[in-house]
Formats: C-alpha cells, sequence, structure tokens
C-alpha cells in the first residue's frame, strides 16, 4: 500500500483504519515496515492537529513524588534546600535553573516542563 503525509480527517481516518487491520504484524516484514511509516504519519498529524499541552510544572514534580513514593524530605534531598520545598510546592517560590537541573537529573522530568511559567 502507497502511503503519504496525512493532510486531511478523512486520509488520517483512513490511516487509523489500516493500522488496525496490520497492527499484529511482524516487525522486518512488508506488514512490519508498514505500520512503522503509518503510526509516523499518525503521530505527525495527531501532533499538528491534537497538540497536547505540558503538564504544570509543580503538578508533574507532585506526580512525579508519588511515582517514586517520595515525601518532601526527599525533594529536599534533590533540590538541597528543605526550607524551600513547601513554598515550591505552594508554588510560591519558583523554580531556579540549579533546581530545575536538579530535578531533571534525580526524578527524570523534562526540563522543558520544568521550565514553563506557573
Amino acid at each position: 500500500m502507497e502511503h503519504k503525509v496525512i493532510k486531511t480527517k478523512e486520509e488520517y481516518n483512513l490511516a487509523l483504519k489500516r493500522l488496525e487491520v496490520i497492527f499484529d504484524a511482524e516487525p522486518g516484514t512488508t506488514e512490519g515496515d508498514e505500520l512503522d511509516l503509518l503510526s509516523l504519519l499518525i503521530d505527525n498529524y495527531e501532533k499538528i492537529h491534537y497538540p497536547i499541552d505540558l503538564p504544570d510544572p509543580i503538578e508533574a514534580i507532585k506526580f512525579r513524588m508519588e511515582q517514586m513514593n517520595y515525601k518532601p524530605k526527599d525533594l529536599a534531598d534533590v533540590i538541597g534546600f528543605r526550607s524551600r520545598v513547601t513554598e515550591i510546592l505552594g508554588k510560591k517560590r519558583k523554580l531556579s535553573l540549579d533546581m530545575i537541573r536538579k530535578i531533571n537529573k534525580k526524578m527524570h522530568i523534562s526540563t522543558e516542563v520544568l521550565i514553563q511559567e506557573y
């Protein structure tokens, strides 16, 4: 099957239907290669037409803390200031560049998320 950049909703819907048909294709086969290409084309269309906003930086930190079973004391160990944790989580103090770097390194939260205004 010949594929091209998806530009319309109709082309998008057709691509989704074809993706359902070949979803379990084996890697390295013709259908597997088609699946890879179709996935990229669909992803490109969705990024343009259905963008997802980045999460709030502080909410992202809280969510990651929950995932990692971190307490405020653990976040203080990451950023180096126990007194600042409450202010940061309460959005009363902005994250510094140094804090952003440390949070990114230790908690694996994207700097793109952390540098946003809040």
